[in-house]
């Protein structure tokens, strides 16, 4: 531990300093703020780096949706589902496709199936974060695998209130034991006799530490790199790929690290969405927005066919919607449904978007969920050329045809999909014979999303409003790989030993051990797993930093 004269207490450091702290933590989002918070609460002297401004502390928490997968909560008994850590140990390998080699990501989901009730679940409540009472069921796996019960929970605030939670906790040790250093982009690490003694930024200006924790973030807001791990049996990456992340998510962090001989495991795996619109008011270059397909739109090519012969419906295996979106030849398909499906099923990813849990507004986000979102789908129409409404299938045909000159969709073609469709769902319910309305009725049989997908119907039916159709392409979001970790969030070599003094922790690592999610996340693992990660970087530092005093007395 450092010697306590020797502490810098006021956030910065110049060229030449030997100013030292506890720890460094490069990135102030959740991740890097639990650490900290965790590390000062143990009395330490935290330095926190972040490339951007004040306003951006929280990092993509601060826009994300805010789901977790919690295992034996109170939500969860109250709706009669029977969950255990073995249950959710068993889901997570049958769709984690771990390898014989993955020993350190193993070890972190057994890590988090067993800890998420008292360190994740009840560590938020104790921060004064709530969670919505009905239990979502997501990932359930398309032929096997995937969530076996409902175990999505929804923070009712979306994650900017763990944010801000977060940050009111920190509150009474900023600038005491936690000093912040905003639009400070760090690019290397200081190393002495092998161990890592702190950093430098781009304006080589050098900050010491006893540990260096890396809370980057991943690398999907780096298009090009993306691109170069885009996954082997996936279709090559699309040119009109989305950016779903940030540019600061450039995956600078994880070539330093491999430079000085971290390890990097699994890069080629992500966590990528196969429904993405250009976002409407745009801030960085690709930037998109993430939508939740409706269960019940048609997912058609771009000559307006039906995509098959398996058709595609969300919320069984996004990892695959995505390998077959990568399949279009053309980088794009179309989901055509009416405004009766898009008010009741329609969503998009984030706070931005779901003003009503943000802001915790319960009554209309209640009246919005019974009657139907009109409000986001009038939003939409408005405000974005992706999402096209149409009173006639020839008006949508001519719509759709103007969004893509290059490439037209066919109006007798786009015709005899709906009919063809439409005829199925004509007849007496006990003949439905298609794959995507028996996954609808099966969804249907959870009461959560029951509120939230029609009934089957014709799609062509006047009495539901006008149609719809929205030209979606895939889009970035999560880095499943990463950093490789032992279960004390220590960076570690290619031999499986910790390099002295590093840490990753967050999407930087993986959320865990270079890859914990292995090839598929049951969605809701990430914002979680920031948690779990940070309190294990935070755990060993504090225990090893009383084992150093004890050994000195």
């Amino acid at each position: 531990m450092s010697n306590d004269k020797n502490k810098n207490t006021d956030g910065m450091n110049s060229n030449n300093s030997k100013a030292t702290y506890d720890t460094i933590i490069i990135g102030a989002g959740i991740a890097g703020l639990t650490a900290a918070l965790e590390l000062a609460k143990a009395d330490k002297q935290v330095l926190i780096l972040d490339a951007q401004d004040e306003t951006k502390v929280g990092g993509l928490a601060r826009s994300a949706f805010g789901g977790m997968a919690l295992i034996g909560t109170p939500e969860q008994k109250r709706s009669n589902i029977i969950d255990s850590p073995a249950i959710a140990l068993k889901d997570w390998h049958d769709f984690a496709h771990f390898s014989q080699d993955d020993i350190f990501p193993k070890q972190w989901a057994k890590l988090y199936v067993e800890s998420s009730y008292q360190d994740i679940y009840h560590y938020v409540k104790d921060l004064g974060v709530k969670f919505l009472p009905a239990v979502n069921w997501v990932e359930r796996g398309l032929y096997s695998g995937g969530n076996s019960v409902p175990r999505y929970h929804v923070i009712w605030g979306t994650s900017l209130e763990l944010v801000n939670k977060m940050l009111l906790a920190i509150a009474p040790f900023k600038n005491k034991k936690i000093h912040f250093n905003f639009n400070c982009k760090v690019n290397k690490f200081i190393k002495s006799d092998e161990a890592v003694i702190g950093c430098q930024d781009t304006n080589s200006n050098l900050y010491f530490a006893d540990n260096t924790i890396v809370a980057s973030g991943g690398f999907t807001g780096n298009l090009a790199k993306v691109k170069e791990h885009w996954p082997k049996h996936f279709a090559p990456a699309p040119e009109n790929l989305l950016n779903g992340t940030h540019p600061s998510c450039d995956g600078a962090m994880h070539d330093e690290v491999n430079s000085i001989g971290g390890n990097l495991t699994h890069l080629d795996k992500m966590w990528n969405y196969a429904a993405g619109i250009p976002h409407p008011k745009a801030t960085f270059d690709q930037q998109g927005l993430s939508l939740i397909p409706c269960k019940s739109a048609l997912w058609l090519d771009s000559n307006g066919t039906r995509i098959g012969p398996d058709p595609m419906v969300t919320g069984f295996d996004t990892h695959e919607l995505c390998r077959r979106m990568s399949e279009q030849k053309d980088g794009y398909a179309w989901q055509v449904l009416n405004w009766k499906i898009a008010s009741k099923e329609f969503a998009v990813s984030g706070a931005e978007h779901n003003p009503m849990i943000r802001d915790k507004k319960l009554f209309t986000m209640l009246k919005e969920t019974l009657l139907g979102n009109h409000r986001l789908v009038k939003q939409m129409q408005e405000e974005c050329d992706h999402f096209i409404v149409a009173n006639t299938v020839s008006e949508l045909t001519n719509k759709m045809n103007a969004l893509t000159p290059k490439k037209r969709v066919n109006n007798d073609v786009l015709q005899q999909t709906l009919d063809d469709y439409d005829a199925i769902l004509s007849r007496p319910s006990s003949q439905w014979n298609d794959d995507q309305i028996r996954r609808i009725e099966h969804a249907r049989k959870w009461k959560t999303d029951k509120l939230r997908t029609c009934k089957p119907h014709p799609i062509q039916d006047e009495k539901h409003g006008p149609l719809i159709a929205i030209k979606v392409a895939l889009i970035s979001r999560k880095s499943l790989g990463g950093i490789q970790t032992n279960l004390n969030s220590q960076v570690v070599n290619q031999h499986a030993q910790p390099i002295t003094g590093l840490y990753a922790i967050g999407e930087a690592s993986g959320f865990g051990g270079g890859g914990s999610n292995g090839e598929k996340s049951l969605e809701g693992t990430f914002l979680a797993g920031c948690l779990l990660t940070a309190q294990q970087a935070a755990k060993y530092i504090n225990n090893l930093a009383s084992i150093n005093t004890q050994g000195t007395k």
